[in-house]
């Protein structure tokens, strides 16, 4: 264990890249900078399209008559595409911006990670959930019928599956999205491919990508608490709202476990803090 501590001690000072510090927990300041304003503001526009064009597409697919032609239809596969293809798209916009966390489960495993303050996690997730509601409502109204007959895009767990295997899906799922986003915003890895800017936003609309394919057909894959309470409150019924809240509990346990496994874990945070605690013990 000594000689963990001595390495992870004498690798601070031969890196070629600085971790950023930890965010305050409240940092009021914030309150005061446009660019807190303007962070928002792209939170919400992003949420927006995101649940506006997935929305679009579940109806649009399921507004098929004939399911026995393969190319009738964007199916499973045309979906996840749609959901990861959008999340690649507004990560890359916003990144710069906001972060482009566009998902509460996202901005609570940043905020356990130090990444962002608690003002900024509380708000962040508003703005998430108050865009995914305009989105789902906007595709509402473009096509009312379809919307109400096929469900329109809301999570509820499938025939055939339990609440438990729906929780232990949005659980993993989550996972693999959150520590993605982790892997890809990592300051290591973003000094050595600082060459490739849209490096970070490509793993993480895929991990989008292949979660859904996973368990759109457990319960329509949430793994965004904004994006399935958007679709809650507009579509509006018992079975959505009996089941909603795996759908936040899922996500949150989670991001937890990615922000612990890849903090302390793969960036030996447990190493660094005790290397810390013994030098200032020997003072």
């Amino acid at each position: 264990m000594a000689k963990e501590v001595e390495i992870a001690q004498q690798s601070e000072f031969t890196r070629d890249y600085s971790d950023p510090p930890p965010e305050p927990f409240l940092n009021v300041k914030e309150l005061t900078k446009w660019s807190f304003y303007r962070a928002l503001i792209a939170e919400f526009v992003a949420s927006f399209l995101f649940l506006y064009i997935g929305t679009r597409t579940i109806i649009g697919y399921k507004d098929q008559t004939d399911h026995s032609d393969a190319c009738n239809g964007v199916g499973i596969v045309g979906i996840s595409w749609a959901f990861g293809g959008m999340i690649f798209i507004l990560v890359y916009c916003t990144a710069g911006i906001s972060g482009g966390h566009i998902n509460p489960a996202v901005t609570f495993g940043l905020f356990l990670a130090r990444k962002v303050s608690l003002i900024r996690a509380v708000l962040y997730m508003v703005v998430q959930c108050l865009g995914c509601i305009c989105g789902v409502g906007l595709a509402k109204g473009f096509q009312k019928t379809y919307f109400d007959v096929y469900g329109g895009g809301a999570n509820v767990v499938a025939p055939g599956y339990t609440k438990g295997v729906a929780l232990g899906a949005e659980i993993i799922g989550t996972f693999v999205l959150v520590y993605t986003v982790f892997s890809a915003t990592d300051p290591k890895r973003s000094a050595r491919d600082s060459h490739v800017p849209v490096l970070a936003p490509l793993p993480i609309g895929f991990a989008v990508f292949v979660v859904h394919l996973a368990t759109i057909p457990i319960d329509g894959t949430g793994i965004n608490p904004a994006r399935s309470f958007g679709a809650a409150v507009i579509y509006n019924t018992d079975k959505v709202w009996d089941e909603h809240w795996i759908f936040w509990v899922g996500p949150f346990i989670g991001a937890a476990i990615a922000a612990f496994y890849h903090q302390f874990i793969l960036r030996a945070g447990a190493i660094k803090a005790l290397g810390s605690f013994r030098s200032n013990s020997m003072n």
